[in-house]
């Protein structure tokens, strides 16, 4: 498991994806909005200032005009709240990153239920396997599959039948005398 951004030797890393925008740079975004209405901006304008589609900054607008800078804020959160605090997580994260094998494991290999185990050991909170890949996703993590090669992989033979045997296969038959 890794992030791009960090190397490891890992046989089953995770690569981070970019975030989406969170709730405080959104509504940021709104409050600028508002600003720039205030200023006398066309809608349009605002779009391309803040470069977000023509309908969002209608419904702003909307917002803005009927009530105010309190309409752009953020909505609550919904939903049942995450058992594990940002703290937490990070905690988590760090242990990820330094393999499998530093968190007791035999191999380097990431397996879902070996996170949750090591979620359960350094925070107290069990989780199900299966719900371990969104936490992991909510942390900006992706699955990436091991390159598989032979144990018995002759690199010397490979680049040998490479260089001699392929093209003499890879001929074209305009390549080929007549018979």
């Amino acid at each position: 498991m890794r992030s791009s951004s960090r190397p490891s030797t890992v046989e089953a890393p995770l690569r981070r994806r970019p975030q989406q925008p969170d709730r405080d740079a959104q509504e940021g975004r709104r409050r600028r909005a508002a600003q720039l209405f205030k200023e006398g901006h066309t809608q349009a304008d605002v779009a391309r200032i803040l470069k977000v589609s023509r309908q969002s900054v209608s419904r702003w607008y909307e917002s803005w005009r009927s009530g105010g800078l309190p309409a752009l804020k953020k909505a609550p959160r919904t939903g049942r709240p995450p058992q594990l605090t940002a703290a937490q997580l990070r905690r988590v994260e760090r242990a990820l990153l330094k393999g499998a094998r530093a968190n007791g494991y035999s191999t380097e290999l990431w397996t879902l239920r070996r996170v949750a185990e090591v979620i359960a050991m350094i925070t107290g909170v069990d989780y199900h396997p299966g719900h371990v890949w969104r936490i992991l996703r909510g942390l900006g993590w992706t699955r990436q599959k091991p390159a598989r090669r032979a144990a018995e992989r002759d690199q010397e033979a490979i680049e040998t039948w490479v260089r001699e045997r392929w093209p003499e296969l890879k001929k074209t038959p305009s390549e080929i005398e007549p018979g």
